[in-house]
């Protein structure tokens, strides 16, 4: 936002405004909340924390410097819904410390424990019932733009990697045509004089999309029990890449864990506890239909002795209901699915699932976790709403060897 010391210091020099506050010492953490808050839901800003009200830079002492830091990071995280994004710095001005808090404009409203608060002036006001409505209707442009397509503030065009967008544009493309072939490919989008990436952007085309949007990663545990308990945890990752990526590394954990029991008669059977076809279609359907408006919570995969449980953020889409899954095909993130129907699979996981492509857009997806994972186990998976989370449960096939001794007694 400042782009050297000096000009930070005629910033200061000149006051609190409507993009500047001023703090001389660390205040009460839902103080703090609340303008931060407060900027998300303006038009972005600064606080300094070690700076007077009166423009006296004052400094914070060094040994407190780091817990300040920590602190307003857990702030942002845990004292204000949804998450908003700050990029923190120490500064030493004048032979004293201070930490700058740059706060973004939000892609959501946001809201601490006392309410919803927007920056006017020099001060922050709690909204009154008609702003907030207004802000809420200029936010929730999902209702006209879908939230994949939407901007993510702090982003240009190189946050997208060259290596991960060349995909979605022609080979032969000139340096001077690639921007405009990437806004017609929704994966950049103007706002204003300005260009960002978009979510789906963000989300396909770069290496980190939780660097810019919060929790948009896929965690896996695997347990040799049937609940969670960390005394029998075996295996845990956290895949954080590109989009596709996560999807090919969270089928490749369930793969690895996949356990296969073999019985021999005339011949060797060879049966594994999940369809791994199945698995890739929910893990695909989680990915591709997850709200990634919600920021709360990342996509969550356990696999315990008995079953598999498959967690995506967000309640079904318009009127969806779950007894309508298997035969009626609503799609959240329009661009998203439109992106990943475009990448084609190796031939290791073609082979394995039988598509060439990530999304397949003919609504069979749900049918075939359904199917193959009755006929492998002898029970329907079950698919339940929490809490706005849709939960998938796999049942697991059981053991050859247990099914052979029961006949055997």
């Amino acid at each position: 936002m400042f782009h050297s010391q000096t000009e930070l210091l005629e910033k200061i020099i000149l006051g609190e405004d409507s993009t500047m506050e001023f703090k001389r010492e660390m205040p009460h953490r839902n103080s703090l909340a609340d303008e931060i808050a407060a900027f998300a839901n303006s038009e972005g800003g600064t606080i300094l924390i070690g700076v007077d009200d009166n423009r006296e830079i004052v400094g914070i002492e060094l040994q407190k410097l780091d817990h300040i830091e920590k602190t307003v990071v857990e702030i942002c995280n845990d004292s204000i819904k949804p998450t908003v994004r700050i990029f923190t710095q120490k500064l030493p001005i004048d032979e004293k410390n201070i930490l700058k808090i740059e706060i973004s404009k939000g892609l959501f409203v946001h809201k601490t424990s006392n309410g919803y608060f927007i920056r006017q002036g020099s001060t922050k006001r709690e909204m009154t019932t008609e702003q907030l409505a207004r802000l809420i209707q200029s936010r929730s442009q999902a209702r006209i733009i879908r939230f994949d397509e939407q901007f993510v503030p702090d982003t240009h065009r190189r946050t997208l990697r060259e290596s991960l967008y060349q995909r979605f544009i022609t080979e032969d493309a000139a340096e001077d045509e690639i921007e405009d072939l990437l806004i017609k490919k929704r994966l950049l989008c103007k706002e204003g004089r300005n260009i960002h990436a978009s979510v789906a952007g963000v989300l396909m085309c770069h290496d980190a999309p939780g660097d810019y949007l919060y929790n948009s990663f896929i965690q896996a545990v695997y347990y040799s029990s049937k609940q969670k308990d960390a005394n029998y945890q075996i295996d845990a990752k956290d895949f954080k890449g590109p989009l596709d990526q996560q999807i090919i590394d969270a089928f490749k954990f369930v793969r690895k864990h996949n356990e296969v029991s073999a019985r021999k008669e005339v011949g060797r059977i060879d049966q594994p506890q999940y369809s791994m076809r199945a698995v890739f279609e929910a893990i695909v359907n989680a990915v591709v239909h997850r709200d990634y408006s919600k920021s709360e919570s990342k996509i969550r995969l356990f696999m315990f002795a008995d079953r598999l449980e498959l967690y995506s953020p967000g309640a079904l889409p318009n009127d969806l209901t779950i007894e309508e899954l298997s035969h009626r095909q609503v799609t959240r993130n329009e661009l998203l699915s439109h992106l990943l129907s475009n990448i084609t699979l190796d031939d290791d996981v073609r082979n394995q699932v039988k598509r060439g492509h990530f999304f397949e857009r003919r609504g069979e997806g749900v049918g075939i976790i359904l199917n193959e994972s009755e006929t492998l186990s002898g029970k329907t998976p079950v698919y339940e709403l929490h809490n706005e989370e849709l939960c998938l449960t796999i049942f697991a096939a059981e053991s050859l060897q247990e099914s052979n001794d029961t006949i055997e007694k």
